[in-house]
Formats: C-alpha cells, sequence, structure tokens
C-alpha cells in the first residue's frame, strides 16, 4: 500500500505528518512512501533526507492520490475532491464539531482515522496526537509569556538591586497545563494551579507548584480523563478564586476546554483591569472561544491597563520540528497497530477499542460517535470497612498530674541542697542541651532518622570516654562500697553499658543499609 504525505496547505502550518526517520518505519512494516516536495521544508525537514530515508519525492496531485493519504489538519473541500475515491484518510477531524465534513467524507466512500479521537486508555497513550500537542503547547505558553513579559521569571538579588520572582497561576492541570507547570518552575517563578477534577491536586503539587482550591462541594472525579462543565455553585466559587489570583499574580495561562463545546469563560473583563500593569495572560483556548475575555485567535491583545492577553493558536506549530516528530511518531505506533503483519496492508479490527474510537468515516458510513469506552481516571471505590471499636480510656484527673510534678520538682530541689556545688551547672548544661536536641532532630525528616542514629556513635563514644574518665576518680584508699565510690562505679558501669548499645547498634544498622545497596 501506498502513503502519501502531502504538503500542509496552511500558510500558518509548520508541521508535517512524517519525518525521515518515521518513513524509515512506514517502510520497514511493508508500505510504500511518496512526500510531496516541500512538505517538511518549514520543520527543517528538507526533499534531500527524505529521499535519503526511502521516499519517491512526487508532486501534489501525487500525494493525493495515494491508497493512504496521512496529514496534519482536516482537508480542505479541494483536498478532497483530490482523494481517490475507497482511499483511508488520517489526520486531525475534530469529529464532534465537524458533521458537514464527516458527510463530505463519507460521500466519496471514504476511510477516516480521526487522530485526535483516541480513547483516554493506557494502551492507547503512545498515539495519543492530543496529549503529544498539548505537552508542547504548554511548554511554548510557558516561553510566550516569558518574551512578552517585562521581568525575570527567577528571583536575583544582585548589587543593583533585589529582583522577586515571578507568579504564575495555570487554571487547568490537564496535560497542557502540567507542562507550563513544570517549564514555569523550571524558569524559577512561584506557581499556582488549579483544576475542577479533584485527582489534580497531587499531580500539581508533585511538580512543586501551590495547588489552589476552590471553595466548593462540586469538585469533579474524571470518568474519563477529560473535565466536564462545572455546576452553578462551582463556577461562582471559582470566580471568587479567579478574582483573589488575577490581583496577585503576574501571570496567567488558561487551559480549560470541555470536548465538543466552546471553552469556558474563566477570567472576566473586570479580572484582567484588575490585573498588574504588565502582567500577561496566555489564553491557550482562544481557538474554540477563549477562556479569557477580549481574547482574540492568533493575535496579542492590549488592554488599557497594560495587560497583554496572548490568543496564539498555533502553540505546537512554533517548535515545528519537535512537534513533527512526534505527531509522526504517533503515526507510527498507529501503523503498528492496523498492520499486525508488517505487510504493508492496513487492516482494521473493529473489535479494538482503540481502533473503533478513531474510526470516524468507515467505507463511506459515518461512524462517530463510537460506543463509550469505560475508563477511569480515579481509583475504583472500595468498600468502606468499619473501624474496630476503641475502648475509651479513662481520662486521668488532672490534679494527680498536678501533684506528682510538686513531688518531682520537691525531689530535685532536696537533691540539689545535699549535692556538691557543681551538679547544679551540669545539670543546666545537661537540660539545655536535651532542649536543643530535641528541636534539632525534630526537624529531621523522617527518612533520615536511621542514617542520624549511626552517626550519633561520635557522641556515644565521647560519653564512654567520659565514664572510663569517671572511673579513674575512685578512691584507692577506701572500699569500693563506700558512698562516693559506689555512686561514681553505678553511673560509670551503666553510662559505658548504654552508650556501648548505641554504638554497636548504630553500626549494625549501617551494615545493613550498606547492604541494601549492594547488588547480589
Amino acid at each position: 500500500m501506498i502513503i502519501g504525505i502531502p504538503r500542509e496547505s496552511d500558510p500558518k502550518e509548520t508541521r508535517v505528518a512524517a519525518t525521515p526517520k518515521s518513513v524509515l518505519q512506514l517502510i520497514k512494516m511493508g508500505y510504500e512512501v511518496i512526500v510531496e516536495s516541500g512538505a517538511g521544508e518549514k520543520a527543517s525537514f528538507p526533499d534531500g533526507e527524505y529521499a535519503a530515508a526511502g521516499a519517491s519525492v512526487v508532486e501534489k496531485t501525487d500525494a493525493w492520490n495515494a491508497e493512504l493519504v496521512i496529514k496534519i489538519n482536516a482537508p480542505l473541500d479541494d483536498e478532497i475532491d483530490l482523494l481517490k475515491a475507497g482511499s483511508t484518510l488520517i489526520s486531525l477531524i475534530a469529529a464532534p464539531r465537524s458533521p458537514e465534513l464527516l458527510k463530505k467524507l463519507a460521500s466519496k466512500s471514504l476511510t477516516v482515522l480521526a487522530m485526535d479521537s483516541v480513547p483516554r486508555i493506557s494502551r492507547a497513550q503512545s498515539l495519543d496526537v492530543v496529549t503529544s500537542m498539548a505537552n508542547i503547547g504548554g511548554y511554548r505558553a510557558v516561553i510566550e509569556a516569558a518574551h512578552e513579559f517585562g521581568s525575570l521569571f527567577t528571583g536575583q538579588v544582585t548589587a543593583a538591586g533585589k529582583v522577586p520572582p515571578a507568579k504564575v497561576f495555570v487554571s487547568g492541570a490537564g496535560v497542557a497545563g502540567l507542562a507550563a507547570i513544570g517549564t514555569a518552575r523550571a524558569l524559577g517563578a512561584i506557581v499556582r494551579a488549579t483544576d475542577i477534577r479533584v485527582e489534580a491536586g497531587e499531580q500539581v503539587e508533585s511538580m512543586g507548584a501551590e495547588f489552589v482550591h476552590v471553595d466548593s462541594a462540586d469538585q469533579q472525579k474524571s470518568s474519563d480523563g477529560y473535565a466536564k462543565e462545572a455546576s452553578q455553585d462551582y463556577a461562582a466559587a471559582a470566580a471568587r478564586m479567579y478574582a483573589e489570583q488575577a490581583r496577585e499574580v503576574d501571570i496567567i495561562i488558561t487551559t480549560a476546554l470541555i470536548p465538543g463545546r466552546p471553552a469556558p469563560r474563566l477570567i472576566t473583563e473586570e479580572m484582567v483591569a484588575s490585573m498588574k500593569p504588565g502582567s500577561v495572560i496566555v489564553d491557550m483556548a482562544a481557538a474554540n472561544g477563549g477562556n479569557v475575555a477580549g481574547s482574540r485567535p492568533d493575535e496579542i491583545v492590549v488592554t488599557d491597563n497594560g495587560v497583554k492577553i496572548i490568543g496564539y493558536t498555533d502553540l505546537p506549530g512554533r517548535l515545528p520540528t519537535q512537534a513533527s516528530q512526534m505527531f509522526a511518531t504517533n503515526i507510527v505506533n498507529l501503523m503498528k497497530l492496523v498492520t499486525p503483519a508488517k505487510d504493508g496492508i492496513l487492516t482494521l479490527d473493529l473489535d479494538d477499542v482503540v481502533q473503533r474510537g478513531i474510526l470516524v468515516v468507515h467505507e463511506g458510513e459515518v461512524t462517530w460517535p463510537p460506543p463509550a469506552v469505560s475508563v477511569s481516571a480515579t481509583p475504583p471505590p472500595t468498600a468502606e470497612v468499619a473501624a474496630p471499636i476503641k475502648k475509651e480510656k479513662k481520662k486521668r484527673d488532672p490534679r494527680v498530674t498536678y501533684v506528682v510534678m510538686a513531688i518531682c520538682a520537691a525531689a530535685l530541689l532536696a537533691l540539689f541542697f545535699i549535692s556538691p556545688g557543681g551538679l547544679l551547672g551540669h545539670f543546666m548544661v545537661f537540660m539545655l542541651s536535651v532542649v536543643v536536641g530535641f528541636y534539632v532532630i525534630g526537624n529531621v525528616s523522617h527518612s533520615l532518622h536511621t542514617p542520624l542514629m549511626s552517626v550519633t556513635n561520635a557522641i556515644s563514644g565521647i560519653i564512654i570516654v567520659g565514664c572510663l574518665a569517671g572511673l579513674q576518680l575512685i578512691d584507692q584508699t577506701t572500699a569500693i562500697t563506700t558512698g562516693s565510690n559506689l555512686a561514681i562505679l553505678i553511673l560509670s558501669v551503666l553510662g559505658i553499658f548504654l552508650a556501648s548499645i548505641n554504638v554497636f547498634g548504630g553500626f549494625t544498622v549501617t551494615q545493613r543499609m550498606l547492604q541494601m545497596f549492594r547488588k547480589g
């Protein structure tokens, strides 16, 4: 079967559906590949590289007349006329918003696979173009914001003064939002993010950003990986949160989209007006109506108060080489799925939920929408286990505690009166050491307690040396059982015993830890 790679007709489109590397992989699967001259020029893939990979460089009509045509964007009317009846088309289609396009494609008895309709299941991740492009788009959104922002992202302290870090707020923690969070964090900004999906909070915090909760009980649990339309109660609470964030942050990046519907309006004109002059907003949903009031597709709008609203719709295409490579890899993974015999023949299995999910037209028949796929993006609910009934402990009378404390204090005072003069000073040093040690060790992470214990071998060694020195104070001229000699002996032996436990125990624990990192 011949695969045709045409040049994209949109003058703003810089991507190409196949790279020289992907051409090699397609040829190994038994396909013959033809590429329209100049198809990869904007993505830095000249015709010579395609020819060297084994493809034939042809004219436009030849590429469109192939048995299988693979491209980026949905075909225009004049391009549909170039398709051969009964052939197969693979591209982005936007099927939920393009019923008329599906009818036109079906009228030519085509089979159409929509790369933007891949089901959100683990097995289909390797061919999910939407995820690949959203990842690049989120990265590029931060780069565009940094380009328009008049200050640094990272904070600095220099001889010329102190520069505070930029504050970035990301709305939507999907693939694009997480990519934006990671990029902004890498540039040194303080990042906050929010999402209607309750499970997104952990993902945001795992990337070092602060998750901003919406004070509403209507948080969603996603069943398919996508966000759904918010309730009125949630929308009202979210609006208050967005208004507060708009007054504080320097950069806002919105990524909120609802499949098959216009983008929800999140940032109002009043919120934009409350932002500081020089602030930047990147509306990644500008192509679908926009999340931000005043944004216009493919334009930068500057408001009266000096806020720049970026509405670029071609963010992935602004990194054409990388975007083309990722798109081409998704295509290769799809072709591996539909070419099980590696014989160069496309074989569709309609019982496969992945293939059925992306099949929008089959041999002239519109097959959109596909049957629902049961997917859960959150762990399944577990049966609640009844907690064991605990016996209530009797509360101790606080008067008993006070009496015990008074007795201990009286005993301590009595000890001071009958003890040598130097004991009080040593006791104060001991008490201060306990307090300092408590606060120092209390601030050590729990994961470091075991190695910390082995480090205290040094302290235990000092204790042993002190106890040995104490044994030398025993008066040899009197019996060892006399008062002072007996006290020194008991305390020294007890100190050596306890410190030795810590020393030998510390070395044992350290040895076991080292064994964990040894092979074999």
